[in-house]
Order: structure tokens, then sequence, then C-alpha cells
């Protein structure tokens, strides 16, 4: 028998639960306001602070959106909401554990591959223009390091949302974005615009033969050529800083 001692809730957590019980039996639905804080306080039988602890609580999850002047209202939710409830989370933990990126670059790799082998298999001649104008709007911004970047992830994504399943495309930004400063440095290295342009029409090509063998090894080739060149350049930055 446990003889641990039962710990005394918060009130704003008791409101929480109230709340959260509102919206996921229906009687508060997605887009809709949350009574105000004063309606709140009334029937729960609370003061202020707990009402609004637990709208910040529930903004903080994701579940409401809360703008100065206006009621909270429950959100509407999609993949990439959700997938950007994590994203300071998983900022943080590539910043305070390297070894992390690492595994994340492997995930894309194993994540894109099958994602260009899908989009071989399903693509319509409409969706391989798309991605051959993502390209040629990606060429046309070399002289731009951003504007360039911006526009490889929107290849990557452009491939992804051939699947038709929303939480793909929202992955591929998510794990871009994350590791941001990653795609800078591998960006930056010398001649690497042309060649991830000429990898990415090989990519395109295959899509377009409807080959998901080829498409998938072109991607995974793609990926794992700039994951080298990126150690490479990392590997360089590092004996350059004096000992």
């Amino acid at each position: 028998m446990s003889t641990e001692p039962i710990s005394r809730r918060k009130l704003y957590q008791e409101v929480l639960e109230r709340i959260q019980l509102r919206i996921s039996n229906g009687e508060l639905g997605p887009g809709q306001q949350l009574p105000s804080e004063r309606e709140l306080m009334d029937q729960y039988g609370v003061g202020r602070p707990a009402v609004r602890e637990a709208l910040q609580e529930l903004a903080r999850s994701g579940i409401v959106e809360i703008h100065h002047g206006e009621r909270a209202r429950v959100v509407v939710p999609t993949a990439a909401l959700l997938i950007n409830q994590i994203a300071g989370g998983a900022r943080h933990l590539l910043q305070t554990q390297p070894d992390t990126l690492e595994h994340l670059k492997n995930a894309r790799v194993f994540f894109e591959a099958g994602m260009a082998r899908m989009a071989a298999q399903h693509a319509t001649a409409e969706q391989v223009e798309g991605l051959q104008a993502r390209l040629e709007e990606q060429r046309a911004s070399m002289v731009n390091l951003d504007l360039f970047i911006v526009r490889d992830m929107a290849f990557h994504r452009e491939i992804a949302t051939i699947s038709g399943n929303p939480i793909f495309p929202a992955l591929i930004e998510a794990m871009f974005n994350w590791a941001s400063a990653y795609y800078r440095t591998i960006v930056r290295a010398p001649g690497a615009e042309q060649l991830t342009l000429d990898e990415h029409q090989r990519i395109i090509d295959a899509i377009a033969a409807r080959d998901p063998d080829a498409a998938a090894k072109s991607m995974q080739d793609h990926l794992l050529r700039a994951n080298d060149l990126y150690r490479r350049t990392d590997a360089q930055s590092e004996s350059a800083i004096p000992t």
C-alpha cells in the first residue's frame, strides 16, 4: 500500500480540467470562443488568477489561442500547428545535445527517400510541373543565400505534398527549420548551390519517369552528400579554431 501523501491540486488545475472537458465533449468546438474571464469566474466560483493561469496553460498546449482584448478561442487543429508546438523543445535539444543532429539527419534521409518513392508512384503531370517550377524558382535565387534556402525547403515540401497527407509536408518543414543552421552551412560551401540544383533535377527526372527506386536513390544520394559535406565543413571550421 502506498503511504505517499496525496498532493493538493492547485485551483487553476481544476478550472483547466473543466474547460478541457467542455472542449473534448464538443460543447466548445474548434474556432469557437470560450466564455469571458468574468463568466468563467462566475461559473466555477474562482478568482481571476485561477482562470487566467488555466487559459495560459491551454494556450501553451496549443488548445486555445489568446489575443489581447479578445476572448480565448479554441484552436482549429492542424498538423503544422501540432508539430510547431514542439519546435522550441526540438531546437533546444539540438543545441544542448549536438549528437541529436546526426539522428535527425538520418531520420530525414529515411523519411524523404520514402517521400520521393511515393511521389514517383503517384505524381500527376501537373505535380511534376509544379516540382519543376519550384526548382526554377530556386535556380533564380542563387544570388540570394537566404532566399535560396527558403526555396530549397519549398522544393522538398512540394515532394511531400504530393502524398496528399498533410502531416508529411509539415514534418519536412519542421525538420528543415529545426536544423536551419546546419543547412545554411551546406549551402555556403563553394559550388554547393549548383550541385544542389543538379541533384534536385535528377530527383524530378526520376519522379517524372515514374521510377520509384531511382527517385528514392536520387533523394538518398542528395541528402547523404549533404550530410557528408556538413561533416567536412564542420571539421574544417573546428580545425581553424586556435588551440
